[in-house]
């Protein structure tokens, strides 16, 4: 898997030598006739990106394409405001730490518009290699268009500060030493409150011990950082690898359907464009295999096996399902509770529903309550995926602002319906039938717990070894997958997304 680390620094230029300090330091211009009397194109689309995510609820990778498009950037430009978005949003935490101490003042006393505009100047500079006085300069136009005069001169004394130290003497100046999990805060860049949870999850899941912890979780914490690569999938019987390899992709590392796009848009490439492939990310890719792998018991009737996925949108697994649903010769019926996001199953859902159509068999798209499912359609189902809202936390490197946004409390509302709908796939999967509950997030709350509190609940269940049928899956050994019953993919280890699987079989 390519490193990206590093995509985006130098594309402006500045450098440092090799003890990490700066060369001779070039003065922002003074004459207000030479100054910027506006930031440039890459930089004002990636603050209004930054402006919509801090202040409207949006979301940057839904954001920012449309953003771009707008702007009609592409090549470098494109790239630089990519890496200015989600940089800025990753890094975060340690730029208000670092932006707190050059202001002396509190963030929180800072004008919302001023503080993305510095945020994205610390980026600029400590995590993109733009020269001091070119990045000064841009933020002072930036702050001048949404904050006004004085906010500039304001921008123009804190943006000199940042630029007196390197990123490493920033990082002695602001990380605290103890205790480790406020240092891996502030270095790392996540609330307190994640960095604690994903210690106690790598624990709960077998893949660190009270003593390897604090240094899994660093490496953990830092793959976060670490732009995630654009993984697509061939939807079988729809789209071969062999064309998405011929569009430029490069093959996957786990799944079967997987490539990987290093550069380009994916929107590019003809089969994404047709919806018979799709941007997918592999671990997401291998619970839809694992589920259509799991043994399940003969139909007394002989009728084709109904597939059920609860909760699909925006349609991601759906699609995949569907195309393995038609190569198994069963049906299948996608559910979403929100109509907006049905639509977004329908769509990408289109052309695996022509060939339905086309092969005698059915894909439904509907509206609903997937916790109505198993009172309105007990014993319905062969095989039924719940992948059920979450926190997002394993998906952090390809949604940064998820660790901002999302607060503690928020598990307190997800546990309930999480549970509902487990227990309402079960309540909709005939006895021999399997049901897997999936989630974008190793937070032991939303994961082993849940499966725990419903199983213990019913005789009518057993619990299956997802290990196995997860690496059965996979073209390559996937490694640690944890204690079990339950597997756990990490960014850190499988490069994938923090995905969690369990089989549950209703006993016949």
């Amino acid at each position: 898997m390519s490193e990206r680390r590093d995509r985006g620094r130098g594309q402006r230029g500045g450098q440092r030598d090799q003890g990490g300090h700066r060369g001779p330091r070039q003065k922002s211009r003074t004459a207000p006739s030479a100054r910027s009397r506006q930031g440039d194109v890459p930089r004002t689309t990636a603050l209004r990106v930054l402006r919509a995510v801090s202040h409207e609820g949006a979301y940057a990778n839904l954001e920012l394409p449309k953003a771009l498009r707008r702007a009609r950037l592409s090549g470098r430009d494109a790239g630089f405001a990519t890496e200015l978005t989600y940089g800025t949003l990753r890094m975060q935490g340690l730029y208000d730490a670092i932006i707190a101490e050059a202001a002396q003042r509190p963030v929180s006393k800072l004008d919302g518009g001023v503080l993305d505009v510095l945020r994205m100047g610390a980026h600029q500079v400590l995590g993109m290699r733009v020269p001091e006085h070119a990045a000064a300069d841009q933020s002072v136009a930036l702050a001048r268009s949404v904050a006004g005069q004085g906010a500039a001169g304001l921008v123009n004394a804190v943006m000199r500060r940042i630029g007196e130290r390197s990123r490493d003497a920033w990082l002695e100046a602001v990380v605290p030493a103890e205790p480790v999990v406020e240092r891996l805060s502030v270095a790392q860049s996540h609330p307190v409150w994640v960095v604690k949870a994903l210690r106690q999850a790598l624990i709960g899941h077998g893949a660190a011990t009270p003593e390897s912890a604090d240094d899994v979780l660093a490496d953990l914490l830092a793959a976060h950082n670490v732009p995630a690569d654009v993984s697509l999938v061939a939807r079988p019987g729809l789209a071969t690898i062999d064309e998405l390899l011929a569009a430029g992709a490069q093959p996957g590392r786990w799944s079967p359907f997987a490539a990987e796009l290093e550069s380009g848009a994916p929107g590019d490439l003809e089969a994404i464009r047709d919806g018979r492939a799709a941007v997918q990310d592999e671990g997401s890719q291998l619970l839809a295999l694992a589920l259509a792998a799991a043994p399940v018991a003969p139909r007394s009737d002989g009728a084709p096996e109904r597939w059920l996925d609860l909760c699909a949108g925006p349609g991601g697994k759906a699609g995949l399902l569907a195309a393995l649903a038609l190569q198994q010769g069963a049906d299948l019926v996608a559910n979403e509770l929100s109509e907006h996001r049905t639509e977004l199953v329908r769509q990408s859902l289109r052309p695996a529903v022509a060939a339905a159509a086309d092969a005698g068999r059915e894909i439904v798209v509907r509206t609903g309550d997937g916790r109505e499912v198993g009172v309105d359609e007990p014993e319905g189902y062969d095989r039924g995926l719940v992948d059920a809202p979450c926190t997002g936390l394993g998906a952090l490197r390809r949604r940064p602002e998820a660790r901002w946004r999302r607060q503690p409390g928020d598990l307190a509302a997800l546990g309930p319906l999480q549970r509902d709908l487990l227990a309402a796939g079960i309540d909709a999967t005939r006895p021999g039938g399997v049901v897997a509950y999936a989630t974008c997030s190793p937070h032991l709350s939303e994961t082993t717990f849940v499966v725990r509190d419903v199983v213990k609940k019913r005789d009518d269940v057993e619990v299956l070894d997802a290990r196995e049928l997860l690496a059965g899956a996979a073209v390559a050994d996937l490694g640690a997958l944890g204690d079990g019953p339950h597997a756990q993919l990490w960014p850190h280890v499988h490069g994938t997304d923090g995905m969690f699987l369990s089989l549950l079989r209703k006993k016949a």
